[in-house]
């Protein structure tokens, strides 16, 4: 069972309280959200306890005065990003967000292109959405943003860009990724409701770092390992302690750009802004939730593993420099963590090497996945001509969770042989071993008159939130299937073999 360490009622209660107080203060607040509005798997990894959908929960409560922007940059659509937690492209995610804000009967405003400037697969990107009835909003790069606040703040900047009409008293502006433009979004409608007479404000509401958090703290350490690509440091606020004599944590992007964003604001608003620091700023309460440090600490240097090996892998992959990885192996060092301190990682290497005995092959490093069940138990695959390592990892899992002994089989060959060969045949395919999709498929036909392999199929439910490792990368499908299930997936940097099309 696996511990729990934050109250998300407390929290999500503490952060609408907070909001709403902001929100009186003005007659429109614009809400910039950092992180995941939907699916935060981060938060719920290092904060055990901590609902996954807390945020959208949250908003779901003020739903009657929320309306919601989404910002993409134009060249993040444009080179095909890719949200790591999804495996899905940006202009996809946009869409799966839009579907599910509708599910929380939550208002979409519209889609703002940032930083457009006709680029051909944005313009695709936005007579999709305009021929789903979405209205979007395109936005163009302002020179010299945003140090230059004179041109910024004139017709030549904000003024030249699109006004986005709002109804509510809540907006909140959210986006796939770092860069995704809600910031500026955010001054552009300040400065446009100014110029029509509107008190407005803005605030920012963050999850990590967590501010009222040591800043050695390693939550808030693994928030630096999750954003090691963008290089963000955490650091001590101090325009906060200057102000206020209190200790608060904030990152380096945020420090470096206070000073800028706050006197474009009172140039915008023609006032004296209340903030007085970055963390002033913020709407952040999520440390008010931790009812466990202990618990929350240990989570926290799980993720932390699990986020170098990420960094591994997609250094292998060639996804990210040497310097990331460099990074990423040095936030390991500063708080003196191994590898093999994630429980399923030498169980896998350990079962690898044996198999290398067996073979007497020294060229590749067998396929092995170790599957960590809720209890502790760690459960054994490997990769065979009939199926990859997880598929086999993932049944003998289920087996287990239903004690159906080892030598009971889930899938008569009669099921299985035929798969192989369309793939082999008909389909021309180079790898003929069937991937974890093509045997859950498998099984829930043969669970239809087979009781044991229903009983097996029942507990693939109980996969969700375990642990995996594998000894070489996963290919792109059996990560998908692993990321539905819900189960945390790290491997080892190496390829199972020398083909090149493999993932």
């Amino acid at each position: 069972m696996r511990k729990i360490g934050f109250d998300p009622q407390k929290y999500i209660d503490e952060q609408s309280k907070y909001i709403l107080e902001r929100v009186n203060n003005y007659d429109k607040l614009y809400l910039e959200f950092g992180g995941k509005l939907i699916g935060d798997m981060h938060a719920k990894r290092v904060l055990p306890g901590f609902d996954q959908d807390a945020k959208i929960k949250l908003l779901h409560k003020l739903k009657d005065q929320t309306e919601i922007i989404i910002c993409v940059y134009a060249g993040d659509i444009e080179r095909n990003k890719i949200r790591g937690d999804y495996g899905i492209t940006y202009d996809m995610d946009i869409m799966r967000l839009i579907d599910e804000l509708s599910d929380y009967e939550l208002a979409v405003n519209s889609v703002v292109i940032t930083r457009y400037n006709g680029q051909p697969s944005t313009k695709i990107f936005i007579n999709k959405l305009k021929q789903r009835g979405i209205k979007v909003f395109t936005h163009s790069e302002i020179e010299g943003y945003p140090i230059n606040v004179d041109k910024i703040v004139s017709d030549e900047g904000f003024g030249k860009n699109t006004f986005i009409p709002t109804t509510k008293p809540i907006v909140v502006v959210t986006g796939p990724g770092a860069g995704s433009g809600k910031l500026a979004t955010c001054l552009n409608q300040l400065y446009h409701e100014s110029r029509h007479g509107h008190s407005v404000g803005y605030s920012k509401f963050e999850t990590f770092p967590v501010w009222n958090v040591p800043l050695k703290h390693p939550l808030n350490i693994a928030y630096e390992a999750a954003t090691v690509d963008l290089k963000d440091v955490n650091m001590i606020d101090s325009f906060h302690y200057d102000c206020y004599g209190e200790v608060a944590v904030n990152y380096n992007r945020d420090l470096e750009s206070f000073p800028i964003i706050k006197r474009t604001i009172e140039r915008i608003t023609g006032r004296e802004s209340e903030f007085n620091s970055p963390t002033d700023m913020g709407v952040n309460r999520v440390g008010y939730g931790i009812i466990d440090d202990e618990v929350v600490q240990e989570a926290s240097k799980q993720e932390i593993i699990r986020r170098y090996f990420d960094t591994e892998a997609n250094y292998k992959k060639g996804l990210t420099d040497l310097e990331t990885l460099q990074r990423s192996q040095l936030i390991m060092e500063e708080i003196a963590l191994r590898p093999e301190a994630r429980p399923c990682v030498s169980p896998a290497r350990t079962y690898a090497e044996e198999i290398k005995k067996e073979k007497m092959d020294q060229e590749f490093m067998p396929p092995v996945v170790a599957l960590e069940l809720a209890d502790g138990q760690i459960v054994m695959g490997r990769g065979s001509e009939l199926m990859d390592a997880s598929a086999a990892a993932i049944l003998n899992a289920i087996k287990k969770l239903a004690n159906i002994a080892d030598e009971i089989l889930l899938l008569s060959p009669n099921i299985l042989e035929p798969i192989q060969k369309l793939k082999a045949n008909e389909l021309s395919g180079r790898i003929t071993s069937l991937n974890t999709s093509e045997i859950l498929i498998a099984l829930s036909i043969s669970a239809v008159t087979n009781p044991t392999a229903q009983l097996a199929y029942s507990k693939l439910v109980e996969l969700k939130e375990t642990q995996a490792h594998s000894t070489v990368i996963f290919n792109k499908d059996d990560e998908q299937i692993l990321r539905n299930l819900g189960i945390s997936f790290t491997c080892d940097p190496i390829y199972p073999s020398k083909n090149l099309f493999y993932v």
